[in-house]
C-alpha cells in the first residue's frame, strides 16, 4: 500500500525520544536527506536538480534540533522551519504545530498533498502529531509508552489515531532509519525513497539519514 510521506513519533525501550520522517514517492524518488548540525534537508540527487522546477514542494528542511537540543521538529514541507521558529521563541509545541499547519495549509500541487509534521519534546517527556489537510487539521500529544511508536501519512492512514502504531525496537538514530524505511508496518508500506531521524541522547537529539535500498 502506498501511504506517501510519513512521520514518527516514538519511545524507545530504555526511554528515549525519536521522531522520524520517511520520504516515500512516485513521481520524485531522485531525492537524498542531508544531515547538518542541528538541521536535516531534503534535496534532489545529482543530475536531478532540474526536477524543483517540476514541483517546489520536493526539497526543504525536513528536520530540525532547537531549545538547546531539547526538541526536535521532522515534517514533509517547508513548516518545518515555522514549527521549529516559533518552538524556539517559546511557543508551545501544540500551538506550533497548530498555527504552521492553518498558515501554511495543505500544498497546492496536484493531489493536494497534506502536510504532516512530528515534534519531540524531551523537556516533558512528549511527542505530538499533527496533519493539515485539505478538509481537516489535527495535532495531538500521542501516549508514548516504552517501545511504541505512533504514526501518521499524506495518503491513505491521513488521521492522527491510536491505530496507526505499534511495538518499536530502534535504539539509535539509525536503526530509527531502518525501522520506518522498512520494518514492521513499514515493510508493507510502497515505494520508500529515504529516512530521518532524530533520537534523544545525553547531548541533545541525535541525527541520522539513510536512502532506501533499490
Amino acid at each position: 500500500m502506498y501511504i506517501g510521506r510519513i512521520v514518527s513519533v516514538a519511545l524507545t525501550a530504555d526511554g528515549r525520544l525519536c521522531a522520524s520522517y520517511r520520504v516515500s514517492s512516485r513521481s520524485f524518488p531522485n531525492r537524498t536527506a542531508v544531515v547538518k548540525p542541528d538541521k536535516v534537508s531534503i534535496i534532489p540527487k545529482p543530475g536531478f536538480e532540474t526536477d524543483v522546477q517540476k514541483n517546489p514542494y520536493i526539497a526543504y528542511n525536513c528536520a530540525r534540533i532547537v531549545c538547546g537540543g531539547k526538541v526536535a521538529v521532522v515534517t514533509n514541507g517547508s513548516q518545518t522551519d515555522s514549527i521549529a521558529e516559533k518552538i524556539a521563541m517559546g511557543m508551545a509545541p501544540r500551538d506550533a504545530l497548530a498555527l504552521s499547519s492553518l498558515i501554511l495549509d495543505f500544498e497546492k500541487d496536484d493531489f493536494n498533498t497534506p502536510r504532516v509534521s512530528a515534534v519531540a519534546d524531551v523537556r516533558d517527556g512528549s511527542g505530538w502529531l499533527a496533519i493539515v489537510r485539505h478538509d481537516g487539521l489535527e495535532v495531538r500529544k500521542m501516549p508514548l509508552a516504552l517501545g511504541k511508536f505512533f504514526y501518521v501519512a499524506t495518503y491513505e492512514e491521513n488521521t492522527v489515531s491510536d491505530r496507526f502504531g505499534g511495538d518499536y525496537d530502534a535504539s539509535s538514530a539509525d536503526s530509527a532509519c531502518d525501522f520506518i524505511l522498512g520494518k514492521g508496518v513499514f515493510a508493507q508500506r510502497e515505494k520508500p525513497v529515504t529516512a530521518v531521524a532524530a533520537i534523544a541522547s545525553d547531548g541533545g537529539f541525535e541525527l541520522a539519514a539513510k536512502d532506501a535500498s533499490i
